[in-house]
Order: C-alpha cells, then structure tokens, then sequence
C-alpha cells in the first residue's frame, strides 16, 4: 500500500471514530511523523494532501526544511513541528526551523522558547507536554504541578499556549489507555476553564490507539507507522 492510499485509510478510521464520539471530523488533525525518513516519503504524503509533519530531532527538521523549502511557502505550506524532546540549546535552531512546538516540558523551557522567539520577532505557539504516569523513560510537567505551571506561563511572552500534549504509556489494549486520554482532557478543560491556555488542543493517540484517543477528544493525533511504515534505520556516523 502507497503512502496516499495509508492516509486515505487512516482519515476515514479517523472520521468514523469523531462519528462515535459525535465529534466533527474536521476538529481533529493528523500530524504525520516522518522522523527519520527521507524527504520524498514528506513529497509524498504531502502529494496525497498532508500538511502537518512531526519531526523529533531539531537538526533532522532543520534538514527537512532544506530539502523541502519550496514546499513549505504560501498558503498550502507544508508545516513541521517538533515533537521530540527539546534540549535547551537547541532552542534557537528550533524557533527558526518549525511552525509549532508541541514537547516543552517544563516551565522554564517554555521561557527560553519565548524568548528566543521574541529575538526573531515570533510568537510561538507550543504544546505543553504532560506526565501523567511517572516514567522514569518520559519527560513532561508532572500532572499535579500542571495548572500552576500554566499559570505562570500565561503571562509569558513569546510563546502562544495551544494546548497539551501527552505521551501516556503504551498497552497493547487501546482501550486499557482511554483511562491516561480522559485525564488530559479533563486538565485542559480545567485550564480552558481558568483562561490558561489560549486554544484547546490537545494531542494525544499514535498509529494504535489514535482511535481511542478521538473518542476521548483529540483534536491532533501523531501518526508515524501508519503511514510510512516501519522506519528506515538510521545511518551511524
């Protein structure tokens, strides 16, 4: 199966689980993750209608940019965002090389971020990635300390608070993780709620659970294997 015909699939599961939850299908959005592959599998699916791509390393983004610099000018741009872990001297290099950062987990990256955005005259929108089951493994603003980080944040510059964003551990049962999606809905209601976050986003749901994670009220989900298949290994130095 063609990259085309895998995300044609893939929206219309999408479409049939908005439908169980009476959602719309047009409220949630595929962010395709394409870490790791070449820049003709991006070609591709942009080819087949996909706009939004997730990268998780700053220097492979910045890459991909390169490659695709033409597709990503005007209108129907082609947009990357970073959902890997940010490391905070990466921060510069990642404000000028994607649209949306969706993995700041902590208070005081979302700070550098603002303000190396302000630096290139940006306001960033992010994500902020929540810890909602302790692995030693995964990085996020622990569940507890979440609404006060926010808090803090609102007031930042630099930075537009979308939504949240999770990493909730992995079950073989889809259903058995619809438990770890309700409770980040229920924290960005809360902080809907509050007038913390500026939009209500909220990105949860993979390759195998992203069903779920809709009927549940994703409105982004991070589809890699899906779509591209397995990844291609990576090349060592």
């Amino acid at each position: 199966m063609v990259i085309a015909d895998r995300i044609a699939a893939i929206r219309e599961r999408m479409a049939a689980a908005a439908l169980r939850a009476g959602r719309e299908s047009k409220g949630v959005a595929l962010v395709a993750v394409s870490k790791f592959q070449p820049a003709s599998a991006l070609e591709a699916a942009y080819a087949a209608g996909q706009r939004l791509f997730g990268e998780n390393r700053v220097q492979e983004a910045e890459e991909k940019k390169r490659l695709l610099g033409s597709l990503l000018q005007g209108e129907d741009a082609l947009r990357l965002e970073l959902i890997g872990a940010l490391q905070s001297n990466k921060v510069r290099k990642a404000v000028a090389a994607v649209s949306r950062i969706q993995s700041i987990d902590s208070v005081e990256l979302a700070a550098r971020v603002g303000r190396a955005a302000q630096e290139i005259g940006l306001t960033m929108p992010v994500l902020i990635q929540v810890d909602l089951a302790g692995e030693p493994a995964k990085s996020g603003v622990p569940e507890r300390d979440l609404l006060s980080a926010l808090q803090v944040l609102r007031a930042a510059e630099g930075i537009s608070l979308d939504g949240l964003m999770a990493i909730p551990p992995f079950f073989d049962n889809p259903d058995d993780v619809r438990p770890y999606f309700a409770r980040l809905r229920a924290l960005k209601d809360q902080g809907m709620e509050r007038g913390l976050l500026v939009r209500g986003e909220l990105s949860m749901g993979m390759s195998h659970d992203f069903e779920a994670a809709i009927e549940e009220g994703a409105t982004i989900v991070r589809i890699g294997t899906a779509i591209f298949g397995e990844r291609p290994p990576r090349e060592t130095a």
